[in-house]
């Protein structure tokens, strides 16, 4: 991918989320209403940088490094 989603403040947002959920699992926050949320945000931030996720293998391949990112950043 061409674009560095790590910078994003939704992709901020989401990890701060994340850290003050006390969710162990990045996967299983991203299902919960605020995960998904801020997600949701990171992903059209994502279309606004013109990045197509309009088919199921690139959302999700995006979402997979959303994943590994945000483990990442709260290890």
């Amino acid at each position: 991918m061409d674009w560095d989603f790590s910078e994003d403040g939704a992709f901020l947002a989401l990890c701060d989320a994340f850290q003050e959920s006390g969710e162990t699992s990045a996967m299983e926050f991203l299902a919960t209403g605020e995960g998904a949320f801020h997600f949701q945000e990171l992903t059209q931030n994502a279309a606004g940088e013109g990045i197509d996720l309009s088919d199921s293998e690139s959302m999700a391949e995006f979402q997979i490094e959303v994943l590994e990112a945000m483990d990442e950043n709260n290890i």
